[in-house]
């Protein structure tokens, strides 16, 4: 998926608009690094597309605002051994 890094910027973006995924299952589904995600989202992809830029922000947003849940659910199956 190398080449062209605002191509890849919008397409990572719409992947996770329209599949409401984290940074991390995108990372995998690109086969690229969670930092490389990061870069693209939160400093090529404001500056040529804004509108979409405001809308993987809130996305991210509400991932990051529900990660505690996530990871208390995940240390429940852990020990629970389901």
């Amino acid at each position: 998926m190398k080449g062209n890094m605002e191509e890849r910027a919008e397409r990572l973006a719409l992947y996770i608009i329209e599949n409401r995924v984290t940074v991390r299952s995108a990372a995998g589904k690109f086969g690229i690094s969670k930092s490389t995600v990061h870069k693209d989202l939160s400093e090529r992809l404001p500056s040529f597309n804004r509108s979409l830029y405001l809308q993987v922000k809130q996305v991210l947003e509400e991932n990051k605002a529900e990660r505690h849940i996530r990871g208390g659910i995940a240390t429940r199956k852990k020990y629970k051994g389901a």
